[in-house]
């Protein structure tokens, strides 16, 4: 079982190369971040110094790439970046960038690699969210047959299957069976490009970074000495020729299937925009950026889903972190309008709180006769509730504030709360606290589902005289 605890580095490491496409020398530089941040590009170059969160949705284009924009700030080939730190298991980075583009270094993950682990790798206090696959889940491009399928498995393991139509390179397999292999036998793995290919990106300017120690070069066709000249001229080289196994010479292959194992780079790359770690097994055909992007966005969308309907895991019979007395030291609510019980959970971003629902709640007397429900506003205004332990908790003397909603949006009412249940409330921070406002996510669940939710913003105000 991979390490439970979330980790980031030690310290600031830097390093500096060429972007690929750009041609543009990069400083680039690896941040300790906290917890749950996940990772983020940071782009120093630009005013304001705007961040870009690693999220499949801001994915606009993945031609020689994945590209990402958010706000007109763009990030060019994340991929390479991204793996070296899943591959080391790392799970909160910022990655500050003087350049749209990382730098290419040698085409593969190897140098990120080694500069993470000269910053050192450090576990932190929080638990890592790990997304455990129960059931199977794919996507297929029609258009090109790609396909992603990810099965149940003990551990995030990736096997790539790839076929490229050519004689010279023909078709590869590459498995990952342990993540914490990755720097062994993926991360040295170079990006590579066909003959075909290479002609019409050097006919664009495309690769301005490029040169035969960054990138594998496949010759799948015949190559006449004029384009030998010009490639050559291209490289900064006297003279180029064709090893016997197909690839331009001044390169060796670190593997018979490089090319399937840099594919499997580039999907473990790509599917960090998925945003949480995952346990199961993915099984790659033909994989692209475009069809691994894809398949993180639908993970993604499915991951979210499936943690809003989840319950969260608390011990009802133990010791509750606060009591209702305690709770009613730092709220002026009173029964029978004080709709929260213990406080079982208590952090800086979320809180978890317990109402247990009796037949002698004085709501149940006209909502309804005969057929008690817990009215929908009321568990809005319990969530409520349970969110100003929250906000209070970041000031000394709670006792002297109130706390006012602002605003309520997106509330959705799933199943009907009647006698006999327990609701447990859990509020997770959208948002810092500023200025005594709060922004959350409100859930309440009952019977192991989801039965409310809404987004609530509120403000504390000091009681007048205090």
């Amino acid at each position: 079982m991979a390490n439970r605890k979330q980790r980031t580095i030690e310290k600031k490491v830097t390093l500096e190369g060429v972007g690929l496409h750009t041609g543009e020398t990069v400083t680039m530089s690896f941040v300790p971040a906290k917890e749950n941040h996940g990772f983020a590009f940071k782009r120093i170059d630009l005013e304001g110094e705007p961040i870009i969160e690693a999220d499949a949705n801001y994915v606009v284009n993945t031609q020689r790439g994945t590209n990402l924009e958010k706000n007109g700030v763009k990030i060019q080939t994340s991929e390479h970046v991204l793996a070296a730190l899943v591959g080391l298991e790392i799970d909160n980075v910022l990655i500050e960038l003087d350049s749209p583009e990382p730098p290419i270094m040698d085409g593969s993950s190897k140098f990120f690699v080694k500069s993470l682990e000269e910053a050192g790798i450090v576990e932190q206090e929080q638990d890592r969210l790990e997304y455990v696959v129960k059931d199977v889940i794919s996507y297929k491009d029609e258009a090109t047959g790609s396909e992603i399928t990810i099965i149940p498995s003990e551990e995030y393991q990736v096997t790539t299957m790839v076929d490229f139509g050519t004689k010279v390179l023909g078709t590869q397999n590459a498995t990952l069976e342990q993540i914490s292999n990755f720097k062994t036998e993926i991360a040295d793995a170079r990006t590579f490009s066909f003959l075909h290919e290479l002609e019409m990106l050097l006919e664009h300017g495309l690769i301005k970074g490029g040169d035969l120690n960054n990138a594998i070069v496949y010759v799948d066709k015949e190559i006449s000495e004029t384009t030998m000249q010009k490639l050559a001229k291209a490289f900064n080289k006297k003279k180029l020729s064709v090893k016997p196994n197909g690839i331009l010479d001044n390169l060796t292959l670190h593997y018979p299937n490089e090319a399937a194992r840099h594919k499997l780079l580039d999907v473990i790359g790509d599917l960090a925009l998925a945003g949480t770690r995952i346990q199961g097994k993915v099984i790659a055909n033909k994989p692209g950026h475009y069809v691994n992007t894809q398949f993180a966005k639908k993970l993604q969308k499915i991951i979210k889903q499936e943690r809003r309907n989840s319950v969260p895991d608390v011990d009802l019979h133990a010791t509750p972190l606060k009591d209702v007395n305690a709770i009613m030291e730092m709220l002026p609510h009173r029964p029978p309008f004080l709709l929260v019980d213990k406080i079982m959970e208590l952090s800086e971003e979320h809180v978890i709180g317990v109402k247990n629902v009796t037949m002698n709640e004085p709501f149940f007397v006209g909502h309804f006769p005969g057929a008690p429900v817990m009215p929908g506003v009321l568990q809005i205004e319990a969530m409520a509730q349970t969110g100003g332990i929250l906000v209070l908790s970041t000031v000394p003397d709670p006792e002297n504030y109130l706390t006012y909603l602002l605003k309520i949006d997106n509330v959705r009412y799933k199943h009907q709360v009647v006698p006999g249940e327990t609701l447990i409330f859990k509020l997770d921070l959208l948002s810092p606290i500023r200025r005594g406002i709060c922004q959350m996510q409100a859930r309440a669940y009952a019977n192991g589902r989801l039965v409310s939710e809404a987004e609530i913003m509120a403000q504390i105000t000091k009681v007048k005289g205090n």
